[in-house]
């Protein structure tokens, strides 16, 4: 463990409970400007409590922006205030329910109003605007809501329409007028589709800026993966391990709370009492002697899924049990980025891989998949496509699902994929951060 002068204390990159002490400086210094994104208040306190209030007593800036309100959450409400929301004023009181548990919350770890934003973006929502809705004269309707425009009189960008250029806008201003040192943001491998999709809209404001702002330091957390994180309930005495299956593949980094902290983050969270009325055997259970932020590891190429190119396209080879032959299925999403297109133009690609046949869509549009490769054999599964189907892109976010008949066997969370040498001859990807 890395013993720093502040409370909180960088314990080792690795996995490994195993602790060992070294000297050090702090990981959050005096006017460093921290930047927390949450998708849904409450996220930020499961993930980032010690963060938050090691940069306040640190010295540090500190500003939270919540992507939706968190409205679409029925199951509390209906637990919470002991009836079913059907009206859509209803929904609109949930989201600023949870808003006034976000300010109570952020009160406790000592960081007030006037440094929370609220975006209002549909919760359960932002994902399938990330893949179909970008400058569209009909933007996305809210499931529960029926709502197309940020209704929240008080937050940032109060009826701007519910489309992807809303919100990679709303991202775009944040970091330019704040300028974080380091981001802390939700994980690619999240399974929640607003984690992923806000890690995703950050990527591609970052690439947008690139020139304009100094680039921060990432730090992705999750929240959300099957049967993680467990032992459940409350365990202050235990220390936050990452899920088996993320082991290899991201280089994990453990930040140690020390009793005070772990205290502060146990009550932030308890102040969410719309969400744990319901839920908090799951909520406390992160409650624990750590916080653990990573990514995945930079041009490390292991797994289950690996990603390389050839000839212009970009190739995704699955080991797959012998066994599967014939009832080996994947989906999976490319998302291409170029400096030259901007990304609203760009294809955004779901791919349905059935046995040796592959299915695309760019949005709710069906694609000729006439170039794409599909070769099946007793160990891999290895699907090509072109690079120009994907825009002749600079980078690509790629995740893939694998099942086995409707089984998963495999899930790989997005992975950035930096194409170099352009997309015509011989191209090479490399896998960054």
């Amino acid at each position: 463990m890395l013993v720093f002068s502040c409370s909180l204390a960088v314990m080792a990159m690795q996995p490994a409970p195993k602790q060992e002490n070294r000297s050090g400086g702090p990981f959050i210094k005096k006017g460093e400007r921290i930047l927390i994104l949450a998708p849904h208040p409450d996220d930020e306190s499961i993930a980032c409590a010690g963060v938050i209030q090691d940069a306040v007593s640190n010295g540090a800036q500190v500003k939270i922006v919540y992507l939706t309100n968190g409205d679409h959450n029925q199951l509390s409400f209906i637990v919470y205030e002991k009836r079913i929301p059907f009206l859509k004023g209803e929904f609109i009181h949930m989201g600023e329910v949870r808003m006034n548990e976000a300010k109570k919350a952020m009160k406790l770890l000592g960081v007030g109003e006037n440094n929370l934003t609220f975006l209002g973006y549909p919760d359960f929502g932002t994902f399938a605007i990330l893949r179909s809705y970008w400058g569209s004269a009909h933007p996305y309707q809210s499931i529960m809501t029926h709502i197309s425009h940020v209704p929240y009189k008080t937050n940032l960008s109060f009826n701007a329409p519910y489309i992807g250029d809303s919100i990679l806008n709303d991202i775009e201003n944040v970091l330019i007028s704040y300028k974080p040192d380091k981001i802390f943001v939700s994980h690619p491998a999240d399974v929640n589709v607003d984690h992923k999709s806000l890690y995703l809209f950050l990527q591609v404001a970052l690439a947008d800026l690139e020139n304009q702002i100094p680039r921060p330091k990432l730090y992705p957390y999750l929240v959300h993966y099957l049967g993680w994180p467990s032992p459940r309930h409350y365990h202050p005495e235990l220390i936050l391990d990452p899920p088996q299956k993320l082991v290899s593949d991201i280089n994990w980094m453990k930040l140690g709370l020390n009793s005070k902290q772990l205290e502060m983050k146990h009550r932030a969270i308890l102040s969410y009492r719309s969400q744990t009325e319901s839920s908090a055997f799951y909520l406390l259970a992160f409650a624990r002697k750590n916080e653990l932020f990573g990514d995945y590891a930079e041009n490390k190429n292991t797994g289950q899924v690996q990603y390389t190119a050839d000839n212009g396209y970009l190739v995704i080879r699955i080991n797959k049990p012998k066994e599967a032959v014939k009832y080996i299925s994947t989906f999976t999403y490319l998302f291409g980025y170029s400096y030259k297109t901007p990304f609203s133009g760009m294809p955004k690609i779901f791919m349905v891989s059935k046995h040796d046949k592959a299915f695309l869509f760019d949005g709710s549009r069906k694609v000729s998949a006439e170039e794409v490769k599909v070769n099946l054999s007793e160990e891999t599964l290895t699907l090509s496509v072109p690079l120009k189907i994907l825009g002749k892109p600079d980078f690509i976010f790629v995740s893939t699902k694998v099942y086995e008949v409707s089984s998963p066997i495999y899930f790989s969370g997005f992975r950035k994929i930096t194409v170099r040498g352009g997309s015509d001859d011989g191209v090479k990807v490399d896998q960054d951060k």
